[in-house]
């Protein structure tokens, strides 16, 4: 088995460092190479991962559900709604405060960000029952 020695100075190393070409007639003999590497304290000394994929486990072969399209429906509107928040001046000001204030709470979201989304989820949830 072959071993991967990192330099000191390389502290992670995570993602695709070969992609596929899907646009090449080779595409399908061409292999997606991801990798992940962490330096942390652990009982397990080898903290790297190797990952070979082929083109067929990326190509979709099932339709897509109805379930599947209002997901994703769902997704795209909330999504565009939270940004539009994070914008908006005149929510900015309670909003951060809001934040602030639920954030060390048991259930509480702890970045902006998961609390816009949740706000917008409800909104659009309550919306759409």
């Amino acid at each position: 088995m072959a071993k991967v020695v990192w330099a000191d100075a390389i502290k992670t190393v995570s993602g695709a460092l070969v992609k596929i070409n899907k646009k090449s007639p080779h595409a399908a003999d061409q292999k997606m190479i991801l990798a992940t590497h962490r330096v942390a304290e652990t009982t397990n000394p080898n903290c790297s991962s190797l990952f070979i994929r082929g083109l067929q486990s990326i190509t979709r072969t099932t339709p897509i559900s109805n379930d599947e399209r209002a997901q994703r429906g769902r997704f795209g509107t909330v999504a565009a709604a939270v940004a539009a928040r994070a914008k908006d001046l005149s929510k900015v000001t309670t909003d951060q405060q809001n934040f602030l204030a639920q954030k060390d709470l048991p259930n509480g979201k702890k970045t902006m960000k998961s609390y816009l989304w949740s706000l917008e989820l409800a909104a659009y949830d309550e919306e759409h029952s």
